[in-house]
């Protein structure tokens, strides 16, 4: 063999003057020896000789001259001589039958230069000049590719043996049936070799192996199995995120071998509902687009199969693979992927891309934006949309102003459309898409031609007008404001017999309306900008003629403020609000528009309008509710206009001011009397609500010239059942106090005063509270369980909270008519008042035995009444006629809850206790009653002991002990102190409370008892000096954070309120009362921002009276 191989050799170089190789003539009877000899041998050495040799002789043509004999000898017919055919015929077809054979032995030699010396000369044989795929077939068929892949998988993935084999069996590859079942029997070896070339930086047998796995995925449907298409799947992914980070490279045709292969992985049902491949399937996804981004413009074909896998993954979580969570989850990420790096990638690079990768990136969107069923295509329309897309679609078509991208550009215009507004909104647009121009402005001029008779302008023109007004929905402009507005006057002027006669649809004229509103109300921003007045009177007859609904397309802010703003509509945007407020009752949410909820009149946006007054708005409601009082409208109309005027109040407070200013109240007066209505509960309930509404927020100066009020109330009160036991009281009449005990309040601000004096003298209101009252008595101890949530409960809060409002109204109603000692009289004497008011001792047993809430809202009352009392006292000079004991069983219940949990009872009661101990009865005829009690001592023991108590003065243990605070101040201002006052406020004492505070935890309470200490005498000068420093510290702290406090306390005024209109009445009654009561506390007894100046007076009151001592 070596000497055969040296011949060949020197031959070669050695040839004829005439180019012939003399070998040549002896080339099959040579490769017939040297292949029988291979075939025969066992011995490495040998075979060496023998590949070496076959090698040269390939290369030189003999098997290629060889196979030529073959295929020339095979027409039997046409041979000089049978028998010489028949001996070539014989000898041709054994010699690559020998060859297959002869090539086994050396593939599995134990000797890895034997290995790869025989497949180099397989891919020599295979790829040389003159081979043929008969050649390629018969090896095959020889099983030649069984043993190159036995020869792969013994190799355990090492080269160059992977790569010698992968390029053999790509060529085998070429004899597709004869290859595919060879290639279905070493599809596992295939899988351990990807993952090795997958981990190699452009490993050249990658391609290749990608390529071969493709064509058994694409040959073979069905064959792989679940755990060979995850094991792919995780194999892929890694190489996409490796090549995204620049890990590991890619060759341009590997990337999109990856990307074609991970697209039939996702089409086989193998890999349906396999819950693995989730995570998987989304990192792929984003990792080849990441990855082409930055390559498009070397590599535009990655990007298109990158975008088509994308594709592909969304189509994959969009059937029934997962379950649903799973499919929303895929559907979702690959969104955000087009949200995240698609859309700003495109939106940027625009300029640099080629139009086939613009195409792509079109084609994709527009492919998630066909599965309007999903609620990622709305996601994805929505961002679209925010990102300026129409303007950007027209970009396009200037920078690529070919039919094709036009076409593109126009129908996912189309789908856009649909499921912003609907499905099947954007057919305009896909009927027209052949015959809309490209240019914005062009699109304007055919907008401002005639179209009578032409069907195809015609839809033009719906088509124009559904791309303004959409774009212009979400504030895009495609155009001049100028230029808009004079294309739709004229197309009105022009087409005005067309829309007249019923040419367009109810939804085409809206969509019209919408549009020329926007323009005209942005023209009225810009007064530069002309239109006519006689398109002006053609749309406002069109929409008089037309069955339009305002509600039922998406409308801009813009047109629908400009629209409110034209008188001469008023009466049809009245309808339009009864039809609102129709589907808003029924469906107790705002309007959805064919599916959608964007861009729609909504709650929110006719709340703005109505609470900004440069509108009809509020008058468009008033008008509407007195329309449907005298003119029969249904109850249910009625009630679903009062329910949209209370949210719309409730959303924008102010607009209770503008409802007033219109009238408001005179509709109210109107629904009351001048209607045939029977006032059923319905109606007084919904009427009750929304005057609840609108007096808890109208400011008073606007209500001071309504007299209609006085009526209202009057008619209210006429159906409050007061014949009920108060555990019968209806939800309707508890709204009904609410309202009264609002009236009641506008009356302190000099408002409302007629009204809340039938409020006062209402003999039935009169006789029911004292019922109330009563029954609440009968339940003696057993009264703490009927809390607001049982009937008797609920409404002795709603009595005694009209009760506190009624004793605030009496001085501004009626000055100087009340005599306060009246409530204080003992029970035996008790007359029965005239006018709404509970008495003092009522007032006290409802403290001691009633639920917490009970106890707040009588505390505030007892307040309110003793504060009135002693005004008169102080001013009328007169004394109480009342017995020692009496006073003492009030005293006793009040310093029961001086330490109560709620706060703000604990307040009352303590600022209760020091105005009846200021009153200084119990020490009259030398009696020392003060000096003996108790209980009295114990409150000022336990607030020194609590206050010098170290580590436990923070600023909420201080304020809880506010209300001893103040007993402790009314005792020092006694005349007679109790001699028990000064042990208990010793020096230690003193100068423990003053060491325990500080600039951050000091109130206005702790300085008044310092400051009545310091007039009492009680601190000495090392306690000023240090009391002094720490007040300036204070005061140096407050100043500083003065701009955080500054800030006024508005509670729920501007925010939503309980679903329960009862418990709304109620939470904001006591809110009121509790601010009234109380500025310098919120709702829960902590300090507000009233608080910190309040704080800054009594430390400066504190360094005068300190400035005064020191001058005496």
């Amino acid at each position: 063999m070596f000497v055969l191989y040296k011949i060949s050799i020197l031959q070669y170089t050695s040839e004829d003057g005439d180019g012939s190789d003399v070998l040549l003539a002896f080339g099959t009877k040579i490769l017939h020896l040297v292949v029988d000899a291979l075939m025969k041998t066992q011995i490495d050495d040998v075979r060496l000789n023998c590949l070496a040799l076959l090698m040269v002789l390939t290369q030189r043509g003999f098997f290629a001259s060889a196979n030529a004999n073959d295929t020339s000898s095979m027409n039997f017919y046409e041979a000089d001589n049978f028998i010489q055919a028949a001996e070539v015929k014989r000898d041709g077809p054994r010699l690559n039958i020998s060859f297959a054979e002869a090539i086994k032995g050396p593939l599995l030699s134990s000797d890895s230069q034997v290995q790869l010396s025989t497949l180099d000369l397989l891919f020599h044989y295979m790829s040389c000049d003159g081979a043929s795929g008969k050649q390629i077939q018969v090896l095959v068929e020889e099983n030649v590719a069984d043993y190159v892949f036995e020869v792969l998988r013994l190799s355990e993935c090492k080269d160059p043996v992977v790569s010698s084999c992968i390029r053999v069996l790509d060529l085998l590859s070429t004899a597709e049936q004869a290859f595919k079942q060879r290639l279905a029997i070493g599809f596992g070896t295939l899988i351990s070799v990807v993952r090795y070339v997958s981990e190699v930086p452009f490993h050249p047998a990658q391609s290749q192996t990608l390529k071969l796995i493709w064509n058994y995925i694409s040959d073979c449907p069905g064959m792989l199995s679940t755990s060979q298409i995850e094991e792919l799947v995780l194999i892929l992914t890694r190489m996409l995120k490796m090549h995204t980070v620049a890990e590991v490279g890619m060759l341009p045709e590997a990337f999109i071998t990856v990307c074609s292969v991970f697209v039939a992985l996702l089409k086989y049902s193998s890999s349906h509902g396999t819950l693995n491949l989730v995570t998987s399937v989304q990192e792929a996804s984003k990792h080849a687009i990441l990855a082409c981004l930055d390559l498009s413009e070397k590599h535009p074909g990655q990007i298109l199969h990158s975008l088509y896998l994308l594709k592909e993954t969304y189509l994959y979580g969009n059937g029934e693979n997962f379950n649903e969570s799973g499919n929303i989850e895929l559907r979702s990420y690959v969104v955000e992927v087009c949200i995240k790096q698609l859309l700003p990638w495109i939106v940027t690079t625009i300029n640099e891309l080629e139009e086939e990768i613009v195409l792509g990136v079109l084609e994709t969107f527009h492919s998630l934006l066909l599965q309007d069923c999903d609620i990622q295509a709305m996601r994805l329309a929505k961002t679209l949309v925010s990102s300026s897309w129409f303007c950007f679609s027209f970009g396009c078509l200037g920078l690529y102003p070919t039919e094709k991208m036009k076409c593109r550009v126009y129908l996912m215009l189309s789908s856009l459309v649909d499921v912003l507004l609907g499905n099947g909104s954007g057919k305009p647009i896909r009927d027209s898409a052949l015959y809309l121009p490209a240019d914005p402005v062009d699109l304007l001029f055919l907008l401002g031609q005639k179209s009578s008779h032409n069907l195809e302008l015609s839809s033009c023109q719906s088509a124009i007008l559904l791309v303004l007004y959409t774009s212009s929905l979400y504030d895009e402009r495609l155009a001049d404001e100028k230029l808009v507005l004079a294309s739709l006057d004229q197309y009105l002027l022009v087409n005005s017999r067309d829309l007249q006669y019923g040419a367009a649809d109810s939804l085409a004229v809206m969509r019209l309306v919408n549009l020329y509103a926007l323009f005209r109300g942005l023209a009225k921003m810009n007064y530069q900008i002309p239109y006519s007045s006689k398109a002006e009177s053609i749309l406002f007859q069109l929409m008089t003629e037309n069955e339009w609904d305002l509600p039922s397309s998406g409308i801009h802010s813009v047109s629908l403020k400009w629209l409110f703003q034209q008188e001469k509509i008023s009466k049809l945007l009245s309808y339009q609000i009864l039809r609102f407020s129709r589907s808003t009752s029924s469906n107790g949410t705002d309007i959805i528009v064919q599916g959608r909820n964007d861009r729609i009149l909504s709650k929110e946006a006719i709340a703005k309008l109505v609470a900004a007054g440069d509108n009809y708005g509020a008058t468009i409601f008033v008008c509407l509710l007195t329309d449907l009082a005298k003119d029969n409208g249904q109850e249910h109309d009625i009630i679903s206009v009062v329910t949209l005027m209370e949210t719309i109040i409730t959303i924008f407070p102010a607009a209770s001011n503008q409802l007033c200013l219109c009238g408001i109240g005179k509709a109210i007066y109107t629904l009351c009397y001048d209607t045939s209505h029977t006032f059923s509960p319905q109606i007084v309930k919904a009427i009750s609500v929304l005057s609840f509404k609108i007096l808890r927020l109208v400011e008073p100066e606007i209500l001071s010239s309504d007299e209609n009020w006085l009526a209202v109330t009057m008619k209210l009160m006429e159906n409050l059942d007061t014949s009920e036991a108060a555990d019968r009281w209806n939800q309707g009449s508890l709204v009904v106090i609410g309202v009264l005990s609002l009236v009641l309040h506008h009356s302190t601000n000099e408002v409302l005063l007629e009204a809340s004096k039938a409020i006062l003298f209402n003999t039935s209101l009169v006789s029911a509270i004292n019922s109330i009252i009563d029954a609440a008595h009968l339940k003696g101890p057993a009264l703490v369980d009927h809390d607001e949530g049982t009937g008797i409960g609920e409404s002795l809060i709603y009595v005694l909270l009209l009760n506190y409002f009624s004793l605030r109204s009496l001085p501004a109603v009626l000055p100087e008519f009340v005599d306060w000692k009246n409530f204080f009289d003992l029970p035996n004497r008790m007359q029965p008042l005239s006018f709404i008011g509970i008495h003092c001792h009522d007032l006290c047993r409802l403290m001691h035995f009633g639920s917490s809430l009970v106890k707040l809202v009588a505390s505030y009352s007892l307040l309110q009444l003793l504060t009135r009392l002693s005004d008169q006292r102080d001013k009328n000079h007169f004394e109480l006629k009342c017995t020692v004991g009496y006073l003492m069983s009030v005293i006793g219940v009040l310093e029961g809850l001086i330490f109560y949990s709620d706060l703000r009872v604990a307040m009352n009661c303590g600022l209760c206790l020091s105005i009846i101990l200021g009153w200084e009865m119990l020490d009259m005829q030398k009696t020392t009653l003060i000096e003996k009690n108790s209980w009295c001592r114990l409150i000022v023991e336990e607030l020194a002991m609590s206050l010098a108590a170290p580590c436990l003065a923070t600023k909420s243990f201080i304020n809880h002990h506010k209300p001893a605070i103040h007993v402790a101040v009314a005792l020092l201002r006694l005349q007679k102190v109790p001699g028990w006052m000064r042990s208990v406020f010793n020096d230690t004492c003193i100068s423990c409370i003053i060491e325990n505070l500080s600039a951050t935890n000091v109130n206005t309470e702790m300085v008044f008892l310092f400051r009545e200490l310091l007039n009492s005498e009680y601190l000495k000068t090392a306690h000023i000096a240090n009391l002094n420093q720490m007040l300036q510290a204070c005061r140096q702290y407050l100043y500083a954070d003065i701009t955080q406090d500054d800030q006024s306390d508005e509670h729920v005024k501007k925010t939503g309120t309980t679903s329960n209109d009862v418990e709304e009445v109620c939470e904001f009654l006591i809110y009121l009362m509790s601010s009234e009561s109380s500025p310098d506390m919120d709702s829960r007894g902590s300090h507000i921002a009233i608080g910190n100046k309040q704080l800054l007076e009594e430390i400066e009151l504190f360094c005068r009276t300190l400035t005064v001592e020191d001058d005496s």
